[in-house]
C-alpha cells in the first residue's frame, strides 16, 4: 500500500466519523432527561395481578423448556458419537452443537426460574410496603383526630378568640 493510499483511507475514515451524530442530552422542553419536570415521567404503578401474571408466564416457560427443550439432545449426542466412530468429522460438530444447546437451554431455564421467583418476592415486598404505608397513615389520622379541639361548628371561628362586640353591633 502506498503512502498516498494510506492517507486517503485515513481521510475517508475521518469523514465517516464526522458525519455520525451523537446525542449526549435531550433538547430542553423535549421531555425526559435532567431538565424535565418529575410529573412528565409518569408514575410507577405495579399491580399484584401484573406481577403474578409475569411470574406465571415465566414459570410456564420454564416448565415447557424442561419438558420439551432437551428432547433432541440425547439422540443428537448418540448420533454424533456414532458418526465420530465411523470416521465422520460431522460427528464431533453434532456433539458440540448438542452440548451448546444443552448449556444454552439450562441458562434460559435458570433465567425463567429467576424471573418467576423475583416476581413472587417483588409481589410480597410490595404488599408489605402497602401494609406499612397504610398503618403509618392510619396512625397519623388517629393522632390528628386527637388534636381536633374545636369549640364550634366546623368553619366557624371560636368565639373566645373574636374581638369584643361594640354596643351598636348586632
Amino acid at each position: 500500500m502506498a503512502w498516498e493510499e494510506w492517507e486517503q483511507l485515513k481521510a475517508q475514515a475521518l469523514e465517516r466519523k464526522a458525519a455520525q451524530m451523537q446525542l449526549n442530552q435531550v433538547e430542553p422542553g423535549m421531555g425526559g432527561g435532567p431538565g424535565a419536570a418529575p410529573d412528565s415521567y409518569g408514575d410507577l404503578r405495579v399491580n399484584d395481578a401484573d406481577l403474578a401474571k409475569i411470574g406465571e408466564h415465566a414459570f410456564d416457560l420454564f416448565d415447557r423448556l424442561s419438558s420439551k427443550g432437551d428432547v433432541a439432545v440425547p439422540s443428537s449426542q448418540r448420533a454424533g458419537g456414532d458418526l465420530t466412530e465411523q470416521g465422520f468429522a460431522l460427528g464431533g460438530g453434532l456433539q458440540h452443537v448438542a452440548k451448546r444447546w444443552e448449556e444454552q437451554l439450562n441458562s434460559l431455564r435458570d433465567a425463567c426460574a429467576h424471573i418467576s421467583n423475583h416476581m413472587r418476592v417483588t409481589k410480597k415486598l410490595h404488599q408489605g410496603d402497602e401494609h406499612y404505608i397504610r398503618r403509618q397513615l392510619s396512625s397519623i389520622d388517629l393522632l390528628d383526630a386527637g388534636f381536633d379541639e374545636r369549640a364550634g361548628q366546623p368553619g366557624k371561628k371560636n368565639p373566645v378568640y373574636l374581638p369584643p362586640k361594640k354596643q351598636g353591633d348586632n
